[in-house]
Formats: C-alpha cells, structure tokens, sequence
C-alpha cells in the first residue's frame, strides 16, 4: 500500500514539563477541564449568574465526572481487567487511557446536581451554560487517545492516515480520535451559534449537544476496530449513542413545548449581587453604626425642643432653619 502522506504518532506517550513527566492522556484532559471551566463560566455569568459559580461546582462534577467515565470503561470493558491472565489493579491505571463519555456525563451531571442543589441552581440552566464547553473539552480530551496510540479506526491509505506501532498493530489506519476531534469543535459551535439564534433555555442547549454529539459518535464508533462488545452486529457504543440521541430530540421537542423561552434568574441573588454571608454581614449595621445614630438623634432633640419653646406665629432663627430643612 503506497502512502502519500500520514500523521506519524509521537515516539512517547509522555510530556515532560521541565523536570515534571506528565502523561499526554492526563495533560489533555487537564487541559480540556480547564477550557470547560473557562468558557462555561463566562456563559453562565452572561445568563445572570455570578463569577465563580461554574468553577465551585467543577469541584463536585469533576471528580464525579472521572469516576463515572472510568466505571464505564471499566464495566462495558471487563475483559481488559478481570479475564484470564489480565491485573485488576490496572483498572485504576486511568493515566494509561481507557475512559467512557457516557460515564463521564451522568457522572458529572451528579456532581453538579449535587453542587447546584446546594446552591439553589437549576440543572438545566447551568448544562446550557457549559454545554459548549464540554464539547470542546471533549475535543481536546481525544489527543490523548493519539499520544497513547488507541482508539483508530480501519486500515487506509489516505493523506490524512495515521500512523501506528504499538506493539499490537503496525501500518496506517483512520484517525478516529482526530475525527472526533473535529466533530467536538463543530458542536460546540452549533450549540453556541444556536443557543444565541434562538436563546435556548431550561436545558435544550445541553440536549441539543448530546444529539449532535451523539449523531458524529455513531459513524466515528463505527470505524473503530478496538476489542468491543457488539449487539445484533452493532458494538455497543453505537447502541448507546442511538438511545441518547433520541432521548435527547425527543426532550427537545417536548421541552421547547412545556416551557419555551430561557430562565429569567440562574442564581438567586445574582440579578441584586446579594445572597452571600459576608455580604449580608456588610450591609447590616453594627454596633459603632447603631451607637452613631444614637447620638446624631440625641444631637438633633435640643433643636426641636428649641423649636417648641417659640409662641405661634412668633419669627425666628428657629424656625426658619426648620423650614430650610424642610424644604430640602
């Protein structure tokens, strides 16, 4: 087979920041967090909610996030861990790849349900703010599958072949992490560009991801030529992407019908900047405060006492001083 060109896989699966090694699977995930983080916070602020909100509930959905997407792996993937010859301990090796998006999400979505319940925060409103993020946090998140030379599709001879020679496989086959990769950025665009068309509320800009997403999973799964299990010829991720697809156009439909529109307030108190402890402790008086007010009412009792003491009708500096008073 005559190659025009190809990608070439780099030599190590490792990145060295200085005198730090750091995994190339692990550096695009960080990464990939960050830039969710990042972009769902400006949304979420644009939409009425407060600075800061986005990143204090990734502190839940993240690690949620990573525990959901490793126990999909883990399950839909047993025989890499528990067959005959295999270590279980390497299902804990998340750092050598092997992640499940489907996880991920439902993993995540508890986190921040958790996080937003604390808060006061709808669900749906905060997916529609990170949704795009996590599109193109996925994007990145897919150059780890090319650092660690997994996850490509069937063999080809096209210019934009990968190259691989893992020890397992050696020639040139479909970049199915770059695919995706460029299917990720696509969505993430379609969802900002239409959640701004169409102002997209109540979590239909989340859905709306998850169809699109879903929709490039299914062809980009279907090239892939990794071990899997298959159901009626179709590997199980292209079964699962099926099932969230329509789930997800079918919550459009039906969302867009109970409740159009977008959510008026994200964040109770963001719209007035009130709703933290330490500003309801500003805004209430202390004690100096009170003993201040005090005295200016005691400084103001010898002049309306003075007032008093002139006779009806009787002018004087007394009064007149009232009535400038009162007039302002």
């Amino acid at each position: 087979m005559e190659i025009l060109a190809s990608i070439p896989s780099p030599g190590t699966s490792e990145v060295h920041l200085g005198p730090l090694p750091l995994r190339g699977y692990a550096l695009c995930i960080i990464i990939g967090v960050f830039v969710a983080i990042w972009l769902g916070g400006k949304r979420w602020v644009a939409r009425g909610g407060r600075p800061g909100t986005v990143a204090d509930v990734a502190v839940w959905a993240v690690p949620f996030g990573l525990v959901g997407a490793r126990l999909y792996h883990v399950v839909t993937d047993y025989q890499l861990y528990f067959g005959e010859g295999r270590d279980p301990v390497n299902a804990f090796k998340i750092w050598d790849g092997g992640i499940g998006i489907w996880g991920a999400i439902a993993g995540g979505a508890v986190g921040a349900w958790i996080a937003c319940r604390r808060r006061g925060i709808p669900l749906p409103a905060f997916a529609d703010a990170v949704a795009p993020g996590i599109a193109f946090a996925q994007a990145i998140g897919r150059w780890g599958n090319w650092f660690n030379q997994e996850l490509y599709g069937k063999p080809t001879d096209l210019p934009w072949a990968l190259e691989i020679d893992n020890g397992i496989d050696s020639g040139t086959f479909h970049p199915t992490f770059l695919y995706e990769s460029l299917w990720c950025v696509g969505v993430g665009v379609l969802v900002i560009w239409a959640d701004r068309r169409f102002k997209l509320g109540h979590g239909r800009a989340f859905a709306l991801y998850v169809a699109a997403y879903t929709a490039g999973r299914f062809w980009t799964e279907y090239l892939r030529i990794d071990e899997a299990h298959e159901v009626l010829g179709l590997r199980l991720n292209n079964w699962t992407s099926i099932v969230v697809f329509l789930a997800a156009v079918a919550y459009l439909v039906i969302s867009a019908k109970r409740r159009p529109g977008r959510e008026e307030i994200v964040e109770p108190g963001a719209e007035d900047g009130s709703g933290t402890e330490d500003e309801a402790a500003a805004e209430k008086p202390g004690p100096d405060a009170e003993a201040d007010g005090e005295r200016a009412g005691a400084d103001e009792e010898p002049a309306k006492g003075a007032d008093l003491t002139k006779k009806d009708g009787e002018p004087g500096e007394g009064t007149d001083k009232a009535g400038a008073a009162s007039a302002s």
